[in-house]
């Protein structure tokens, strides 16, 4: 059932993505989670109080978080599989968990920026998908951050909802996400919150592992059937940039998004005002540009679409007896 399920979710997605009306109406299941964290946040977060009790307390919060969610989902899945569609209902609400689409149209986003209104709008419209500061960035570093955008969230997006629904169903991606909220969050390297979101920062680290890796492979695979890419490129970089990123995840969808595309991603980066050094993801170019961009939405789809073939394949071979 847990593949089948992905499969579905993924196609429903892929096609419908979630409604803009249903959000304005009534949110998106993130968004409760997000407003949920800031209210713990806010209430225990105490900034007279030590590292370590802010540690504890952060660790308090994450506990009491995924056991909510758990229980929810749990709830959740068992009453939608007694109706009669539903499976068509899990599959719709565990697909606006996984972020394809919106994905897709928010890089793309950028790329129709960079060519239609130049170096402003393209800083615009990259400043809803990355953390950094879009005002240090020039056109060349405007198209690298939504490139780089778009492998990271590729493994956290996409293809780690899609690992831990397989895994656990609709508790496990609402895990996922309530663990991935958390980080984003409150699992920064801030006076604020370094000590009270290490245990969220940790975890995220710990189930984002498998995704990253296949994220890499998927991308590698991605690059072999597509022109104006190199598969032998990006496996070089996983294997020899990856390990040296400063996250132990996003190195390696972006690695293997770097070396396929021949382009340098990553490296030295502002983050409210302060320079964040990293290493180099690939040793191509660093003047990427729009039409960049698009070759990587191409090979983002073609990784996609792997992702969905395997998921298909999965599914007949556990359906029809070999």
């Amino acid at each position: 059932m847990p593949i089948a399920l992905a499969l579905l979710a993924m196609l429903l997605e892929l096609c419908f993505g979630y409604p803009e009306r249903l959000f304005r109406a009534i949110g998106h299941p993130v968004s409760w989670i997000g407003r949920l964290i800031g209210t713990l946040d806010r209430s225990l977060n105490r900034a007279t109080a030590g590292p370590n009790v802010r540690r504890i307390a952060g660790a308090l919060v994450l506990l009491v978080l995924l056991a909510l969610v758990a229980a929810i989902a749990l709830v959740v899945q068992h009453e939608l599989l007694r109706l009669r569609f539903g499976f068509l209902l899990l599959a719709l609400l565990t697909g606006s968990l996984i972020a394809q689409r919106s994905l897709h149209r928010s890089v793309t986003d950028v790329a129709e920026a960079l060519d239609k209104g130049g170096l402003d709008s393209g800083r615009a419209a990259v400043a809803h998908i990355v953390g950094r500061d879009p005002g240090s960035l020039d056109a060349a570093g405007v198209a690298r951050a939504a490139i780089e955008s778009l492998a990271e969230n590729f493994s956290d997006a996409v293809v780690g909802p899609v690992v831990w629904l397989v895994i656990g169903g609709l508790p496990g991606i609402a895990l996922y996400k309530a663990i991935n909220t958390a980080d984003s969050m409150i699992g920064h390297r801030t006076p604020r919150h370094e000590a009270f979101g290490w245990a969220a920062a940790r975890l995220d680290d710990l189930v984002n592992l498998p995704a990253s890796r296949l994220s890499a492979l998927l991308l590698i695979a991605a690059a072999a059937l597509i022109r104006n890419a190199s598969a032998s490129a990006a496996w070089r970089a996983v294997r020899h940039d990856a390990p040296h990123h400063r996250s132990p995840n996003a190195g390696y969808p972006e690695a293997a998004m770097a070396g396929a595309l021949e382009l340098s991603l990553a490296g030295p980066r502002v983050y409210n005002g302060l320079r964040v050094d990293d290493a180099l993801m690939g040793d191509g170019r660093t003047d990427a540009t729009a039409a960049d961009i698009r070759r990587a939405l191409a090979l983002f789809r073609r990784a996609d679409a792997l992702l969905i073939a395997i998921l298909a394949a999965a599914s007949v071979l556990l359906i029809v007896p070999i």
